[in-house]
């Protein structure tokens, strides 16, 4: 007896939990929110592995949230008939990253790599940590780990409400508000969901309320100050600076002796940010003695007419209506100034772009 009142406790606890998953879920798509990806390792690791494509199939992109939000990754592979693998990681250093693809003697393809100088030239952990973590977690990972991987994939791909950022149980827990402890000092607000939104493919792009809420994007843009004031590394100067141009050189090498290509790319700020990279990392200094210390292509956003005044929502990243435009110049620049080859196969003529300012 107590046996069977054990096993209806337990359905009824089971049924419960489906019933209120379940009118979670159906609320949250009523309030017209999306799947949304967790970018972690895992899914890293799952791009990671495709850069072995040839070289004319395929482009990896590597770098910080610039590269993911400002490169559009429906837009390129319209233009070039190629598949984008993106690698960039939000709020890191792409240098562990380069090391990495250099020293994969199987990595042959062609890499575009995003120059954030605050982050370009940093060794501070917060900055190279989770690049480095996501390298060894793939170079590690079990078979186990990869099933695991794309069973979530099927569940994360069906329900709201395994965003693990905003609607999982944890995401409660984390966003309680507790009382501030003495010289514990944190973001003034929530990054605004509607900002960053992150497809399978890794692509990151803002929701359009967020383009129209002055109150979310002020947000952000008081987020990204209070990073800054609390980041006390001093830009690279001196024998510091020429050990990173060393270091890149020799990845960069490293994988044009192999056949491969690699571009630099500046990507746009404005505002708040496009100051304190001006006065902090002056083009001659850091840009331009990059592209020709490491006799490599490059691309500087401010070079050209159509990209040169975007103004971003929050300083620092393309809208998707702005990444779009710029995606097709990028492509547009590779073609006709840097020799770069597609597939013959063109899906997207580019001749007739509306290149007005958003």
């Amino acid at each position: 007896m107590n046996s069977l009142n054990l096993n209806k406790a337990g359905l009824f606890a089971v049924v419960l939990v489906i019933l209120l998953m379940g009118s979670w879920e159906i609320y949250l798509h009523s309030q017209g929110n999306k799947i949304s990806y967790d970018d972690g390792k895992e899914l890293w690791a799952d791009k990671r592995a495709m850069v072995y494509e040839p070289i004319d199939k395929a482009t990896v992109f590597i770098g910080s949230s610039r590269n993911k939000y400002d490169i559009d990754i429906d837009t390129w592979q319209d233009a070039t008939n190629e598949h984008v693998i993106q690698l960039a990681v939000e709020g890191n250093s792409p240098l562990p990253i380069l090391d990495d693809l250099a020293n994969d003697t199987k990595f042959k393809g062609k890499l575009v790599v995003d120059v954030t100088e605050r982050l370009f030239f940093s060794t501070r952990q917060n900055n190279i940590g989770e690049p480095k973590e996501n390298v060894a977690y793939y170079k590690e990972r079990t078979p186990a780990q990869r099933c695991s991987f794309k069973i979530n994939h099927i569940l994360e791909s069906q329900f709201v409400f395994l965003d693990r950022n905003y609607f999982a149980l944890n995401s409660f827990f984390n966003n309680i508000k507790i009382p501030k402890r003495k010289g514990i000092s944190e973001p003034p607000f929530e990054y605004p969901m509607e900002a960053a939104r992150i497809r399978f493919d890794r692509q990151n792009y803002m929701l359009p309320g967020f383009l129209t809420d002055m109150v979310s994007r002020n947000k952000v843009k008081a987020i990204w100050e209070f990073y800054e004031k609390r980041n006390k590394e001093r830009p690279a100067v001196g024998n510091r600076l020429d050990s990173f141009f060393n270091a890149i050189k020799t990845s960069v090498d490293k994988i044009k002796a192999r056949g491969g290509m690699v571009l630099f790319v500046r990507t746009p700020s404005s505002g708040y940010y496009w100051a304190l990279d001006t006065q902090n990392f002056p083009r001659d200094k850091y840009w331009d003695k990059l592209i020709s210390y490491v006799s490599c292509e490059g691309i500087h956003f401010k070079d050209y007419e159509d990209i040169a005044h975007f103004e971003c929502p929050e300083w620092s990243h393309l809208s998707q209506p702005q990444a779009i435009i710029f995606t097709k110049k990028i492509v547009e620049i590779l073609k006709q100034e840097k020799s770069w080859k597609f597939s013959q196969k063109q899906t997207t003529v580019l001749n007739n772009i509306n290149l007005k300012k958003f």
